[in-house]
C-alpha cells in the first residue's frame, strides 16, 4: 500500500471513529443526567392517627409522582389506629400499586390497622418473632339516651350520635371491610379459616407465614432486593422518603407529640387497633 493510500485510510478511519464517538459521548452525558432509580422507604412507627396518616400519604404521593422512585418498601412497627385514617392510607397505597410495586416489611408489629396496610402491598416480609394479625375492630358504645334538665336537643340521638345497635352494626361493617381487604391482598395464599382469622389473634411471624398472612421471613435488605426485582431494576439507590417528601423531622421516640400518643383517647369512633394488656382500659 502506497503512502497516499495509507494516508487516505487513516483519514477514513478518523472520520468513522468521529461519528462513532459522538453517539457514545452523547449517551454517556444523557446517562449522567438521568436520576438513579430509587427504592423508597416509608416507615410507620406507632399508632395510626391523623398526623401519622398524613405523613404516610405525603410520602406515598411523593413516590407516585417521582419517576426515579421505582418501588417502595413499607416498613411497619405499629399496633394500628383509627379506622378512618387507616383506610385513607390503604386507599393511597392501592393507587401507588397501580404504577409501582410496594413491598411490606413487618419489623416489630403489624397488628390490626397496620396489618390492614400490610395486605395493601404486593409482597409481605416479617421477622420470625414479629407480631402479625389482630384482624378486627373495637369501639366504645354510645351512652344510653337520657334527658338533661337544662339541655334541649332536636332528636333523641343528637347528643349521642346513634343508638347502640347502630354502633354495633357499623363495627360489623368495618370488620367485614377489613376481612375483604385481607382476602383481596392475600388471595389464595391464606391457609386459615375466616372464623379463626376474625378472632383477633396475634401470631408470630413464623406462624403468620404458615397461615399465609405473609409471604416470607426476611430482613429490610431482602425486602429492598425484592422491591427492586419486582421493579426490574439492577442498579439503584435506597432512600428514606420522609425528608424527600418535605416533612419536618420526626419527634424522638421518647417524646412524641401529645396528639400522637393515644389517638384512641381523643374521640369516639371505630378503631383498627391492638391494645396491649397493660393499656387495656377503654377509653
Amino acid at each position: 500500500m502506497s503512502a497516499e493510500q495509507r494516508s487516505a485510510a487513516r483519514r477514513c478511519f478518523g472520520v468513522t471513529s468521529f461519528w462513532w464517538v459522538i453517539p457514545l459521548c452523547a449517551g454517556i452525558i444523557l446517562a449522567s443526567l438521568m436520576p438513579c432509580p430509587v427504592v423508597g422507604l416509608i416507615r410507620l412507627f406507632g399508632e395510626i392517627g391523623p398526623l401519622s396518616a398524613g405523613d404516610l400519604i405525603a410520602q406515598i404521593s411523593y413516590a407516585r409522582r417521582q419517576p426515579e422512585v421505582r418501588a417502595v418498601v413499607l416498613v411497619l412497627d405499629s399496633p394500628g389506629g383509627t379506622a378512618v385514617d387507616t383506610e385513607a392510607v390503604y386507599l393511597e397505597l392501592m393507587r401507588l400499586r397501580q404504577s409501582k410495586p410496594v413491598v411490606g416489611l413487618v419489623t416489630g408489629m403489624a397488628a390490626s390497622g397496620a396489618y390492614y396496610l400490610a395486605v395493601g402491598t404486593d409482597y409481605i416480609f416479617a421477622h420470625p418473632t414479629s407480631d402479625v394479625g389482630n384482624v378486627g375492630v373495637i369501639t366504645e358504645l354510645p351512652a344510653e339516651p337520657s334527658v338533661w334538665e337544662n339541655v334541649l336537643a332536636t332528636g333523641p340521638y343528637k347528643m349521642w350520635g346513634s343508638p347502640r345497635d347502630t354502633a354495633m352494626r357499623r363495627m360489623e361493617m368495618a370488620k367485614q371491610g377489613f376481612y375483604q381487604a385481607v382476602q383481596l391482598g392475600r388471595g389464595g395464599a391464606l391457609q386459615i379459616e375466616r372464623e379463626t382469622l376474625l378472632r383477633g389473634e396475634v401470631w408470630l411471624g413464623s406462624e403468620a407465614l404458615r397461615l399465609g398472612l405473609i409471604d416470607e421471613l426476611g430482613s429490610q435488605a431482602q425486602a429492598v432486593e425484592k422491591a427492586a426485582q419486582m421493579a426490574r431494576i439492577a442498579h439503584y439507590g435506597v432512600a428514606d422518603l420522609y425528608g424527600l417528601a418535605g416533612l419536618s423531622p420526626r419527634p424522638t421516640p421518647t417524646s412524641p407529640p401529645e396528639e400522637e400518643r393515644a389517638p384512641r383517647s381523643r374521640q369516639p369512633g371505630l378503631y383498627l387497633l391492638y391494645i396491649p394488656p397493660e393499656e387495656r382500659r377503654w377509653p
